[in-house]
């Protein structure tokens, strides 16, 4: 498997060009997407195969009006209930499933809604999926922060207020190593009280080591959770291994990480799927690790470099409304997040129906938290952003925005003694 990163200043080479053309055209010529790479820890979990065996059985369009309505009469939400709930029979019911989780949100969580913000350290990437900004074929600026980097940009996010940061890079362990995330972690501790990590997934031993660095809690994307759309997607790299990406979490919970979160990115497949999906996956291991603290993402499909190449599938914002209420139901103490992918109005609805947090003062680029924060020019070179964000407001403006709305923003609501 290559390992480098076949896109420099000048552009790919003829031998990354010629790769890549059998890549995308022969798919003989990939790796087998389900088969584990040396290296890559497996663990006994039969969590996957009942996930998988209900996404497979699932057809949205076969529900009607009546199983949508049984569904909310119901006190508690069934599997069953939810597939209703996620099914195009339930959009009718859309404003009563918005006050029932309205409800629920504020049995558990009160009014109350949670801030933090990404630091993306690194973009370098030995993946090739076709709809990501950082994939290693894209020509875009390239760039690791060096640990005064990371401090520096760590001690301008602090300075906002800001206590909860979430840690990022690009998926190359040659480039972000582990040892380079642990010494990230252990700078985020000294500015934050919780931190983060959105990284490649690593084995169980990884995992122990970057919580004993400082990290809390560990978001890994399943991207979609259908197999076979999965793999014309992800066409090289450690990523497209999907069972090892689908028990990152798992691992995760094993080596002793607080939390743990899941999303799909809805558009890259049938959304109602993924949807059900990442709920289960999310309902089995919430059952399996009762202590742990379980959140759900619901990004949307956002322009990047090559948007073209993937056929995105629409979701719209009734439709992503519709998702999140049902998972407010039928998980009622997970935590839900929605990203800076969304517009600010969007966001300013949902954390008043089922969201439970949201980012503030985000870049997805690398290094320029100066320049974005303080409107100064760093001076320092800046590697380019994974997508396009909707919603840029800044902490304060966010905070505002929270608490004339009658919410209470939080920063930081845990204690370490």
């Amino acid at each position: 498997m290559e390992n480098q990163f076949l896109v420099d200043a000048a552009g790919l080479s003829p031998a990354a060009l010629a790769r890549k053309h059998r890549l995308e055209q022969d798919p003989s010529s990939r790796t087998d997407h389900m088969a584990y790479l040396p290296g890559m820890e497996r663990i006994a979990s039969d969590v996957m195969d009942r996930v998988i065996a209900h996404m497979n059985a699932y057809d949205p369009a076969s529900y009607t009006p009546r199983e949508v309505r049984a569904a909310l009469d119901h006190e508690r939400i069934t599997i069953e209930d939810l597939k209703a709930l996620l099914s195009p029979a339930a959009e009718p019911f859309l404003e009563e499933m918005a006050r029932r989780a309205k409800w629920e949100t504020e049995k558990h969580f009160g009014n109350t809604v949670y801030l933090f913000t990404p630091l993306y350290i690194a973009n370098y990437c030995e993946n090739y999926c076709v709809y990501c900004g950082f994939n290693c074929y894209n020509q875009i600026r390239r760039m690791q922060l060096t640990p005064e980097q990371i401090e520096h940009e760590m001690q301008i996010i602090a300075r906002s207020g800001m206590e909860e940061v979430l840690l990022l890079t690009g998926e190359s362990r040659s480039r972000s190593s582990v040892a380079y995330i642990g010494e990230a972690c252990k700078l985020a501790r000294k500015y934050f009280r919780m931190v983060g990590l959105e990284i490649y997934p690593v084995n169980t031993d990884e995992y122990r080591y970057l919580h004993q660095c400082g990290a809390d809690y560990v978001t890994v994307f399943q991207e979609t959770y259908d197999p076979d759309k999965y793999e014309t997607l992800h066409l090289m790299g450690h990523k497209r291994v999907w069972p090892y990406r689908f028990e990152a979490q798992e691992r995760a919970l094993m080596g002793g990480m607080r939390g743990v979160g899941f999303s799909a990115l809805l558009g890259l497949s049938d959304f109602r799927k993924d949807a059900l999906a990442t709920a289960l996956h999310v309902y089995y291991l919430q059952r399996k690790y009762p202590h742990a603290e379980m959140s759900l993402s619901c990004p949307r499909l956002r322009p990047i470099v090559n948007n073209d190449k993937i056929d995105p599938q629409d979701v719209h914002e009734r439709q992503l409304c519709q998702v999140l209420c049902a998972y407010r139901l039928f998980l009622p103490f997970a935590g839900i997040t929605v990203s800076s992918r969304e517009s600010a109005s969007f966001r300013d609805g949902i954390v008043k129906i089922a969201a439970t947090k949201v980012s503030a003062g985000v870049s997805t680029g690398i290094g320029d938290h100066e320049s974005k924060y303080t409107g100064q020019d760093s001076g320092q070179d800046q590697g380019d952003e994974q997508f396009e964000i909707s919603d840029s407001r800044s902490l304060e403006a966010m905070y505002g925005d929270m608490a004339s709305a009658g919410l209470q923003p939080v920063l930081n609501d845990y204690l370490y003694v």
